[in-house]
This record gives structure tokens, sequence and C-alpha cells, in this order.
């Protein structure tokens, strides 16, 4: 999830990470931001003002009318229950696409952590409203899928609702609300550092379990990143991520 909050100056000055890999694009900004081929990359501070100390930015190795590749740095200290960041690479989507006009949203990532001594995510985020030029910001619901948690007491927003099966995996689903939008996370059993198959079997459950209103809710983002809550320093690598939405 990612609400936008003001980030402290402290923290704007703080100095980023070095790296000697090539890259295309170099964000360190709050919301520093490239877009290219289709695909979208965004370092996202925007829990960072809860942060007692750090930094992180998000570096673009490149992409092609299938992929983007890219990978983030980071380190926050302070409020270790708090989101601080979610560095993201996503799909720009044409607005007024409602879930339930879309056949599909076929999508695969592939990724790694450089320790697991932190406390984090790696998730799937989307947000549909019934406005389709809501801002990206949020919506009127939120679907993420956590391929990984790391640290103690990392969990999504809501409750337990029980243990589903969707696109061939077990996964924990937990429901709740977030301010005024619905949130509903599907956490997996272990980690999965790759995930390949089709986002819309998340939405069809909800649709046929969950009286998610696929009818009158559009798509507003589709995206894969890490929520970055406390530890570090820590590097988040995609080698390669694609989404089709069609």
């Amino acid at each position: 999830m990612k609400l936008v909050l003001p980030l402290i100056s402290t923290l704007a000055a703080a100095a980023p990470y070095r790296t000697s890999r090539r890259q295309v694009a170099t964000l360190c900004e709050q919301y520093g931001y490239w877009s290219g081929n289709g695909y979208e990359v965004n370092n996202n501070l925007w829990g960072a003002g809860s942060a007692s100390s750090g930094s992180q930015c998000t570096y673009v190795d490149g992409s092609s009318s299938s992929s983007v590749s890219w990978y983030t740095t980071w380190t926050w200290e302070g409020s270790p229950g708090s989101v601080k960041s979610y560095a993201n690479s996503g799909r720009q989507i044409a607005r007024g696409q409602t879930i339930a006009s879309i056949r599909s949203m076929a999508t695969s990532v592939s990724w790694a952590y450089n320790t697991s001594s932190i406390r984090a995510n790696v998730a799937y985020d989307f947000f549909t409203s019934e406005d389709p030029n809501h801002p990206n910001s949020g919506g009127d619901y939120e679907l993420m899928i956590w391929l990984a948690k790391y640290g103690d007491n990392t969990y999504p927003v809501g409750s337990v609702s029980g243990t589903v099966t969707v696109a061939g995996n077990s996964w924990t689903l937990y429901a709740g609300s977030n301010g005024g939008m619905q949130v509903y996370s599907f956490v997996a059993m272990s980690a999965m550092n790759s995930f390949s198959g089709d986002a819309k079997d998340f939405f069809n459950y909800l649709t046929d379990n969950e009286a998610f209103p696929a009818d009158t809710q559009n798509l507003i983002v589709f995206q894969v990143g890490t929520e970055a809550f406390d530890g570090g320093p820590a590097t988040f690598t995609v080698s390669q991520f694609t989404a089709i939405v069609d």
C-alpha cells in the first residue's frame, strides 16, 4: 500500500547508497519516477516520515516492450511496525477498464533479497476504483499478493479470513480496511522468489467469495515491489517483471 505522507527533511538529506552497477535511471527522490516501454518504476518513500533515520535509492537496469529490470537499496530505523517505502515497478494501463471487462492479467516476476535480517515484504499491489480517474495513491479496493515476508510480526492489514488456493498455490487470505479502502491480501505459505500466473484469478476469487464488485471497479494500478519496514542495509533486485492486461 502507498498512502502519501510528508517526508521529514532529515531523511531527505540522508546520503543514498552508492553502487557501481550501470543503470538507465537513478531515483533517490521521495517519489522519484521513471517510465519506458509501457513500464514504470517508482522509488516511493510514502511512509518515510515515520523513520528516525534512513534512505533509499532505486535504480532501473533496463526495459523492453516485454519486461523491466531494476533494484533498490535501503536502510530504515525507527517505528519498526510502520512501512517506510514501497519501491515498485508497474505496468502502465489504460484507464476505464473494469475488472469484469479484463480477460486476463498475465504476469511474471523474478526477484532476490541479499539479506533476510530485515522487516519487509515482497508483494504485488493493485488498486481499483469505481472512478476510472481516481488518483493512483489509493482506491476503493486494494488487492495485495505477498510473495514473501521477512521479520517477526510482519503482517498485512486486517485479520486472517482463511486458507485458499488460487493460481495453483496456497495462500493465507487477510481482509481488513485501511481508512475507507477495503484491503485483501493473499500471503504465500513460504517465500516465492518467482511467480508466473494470471492475477485475474485473484480478482475472480474475490468476486466469487467476497462479493467484490468486478462490474463497477476499474483497474487503477498494477505493480510489484517491496514494502520496507525496518533494517538494512538491504538490496532488493527484480531481474524481470512482465505484465500484460488483456
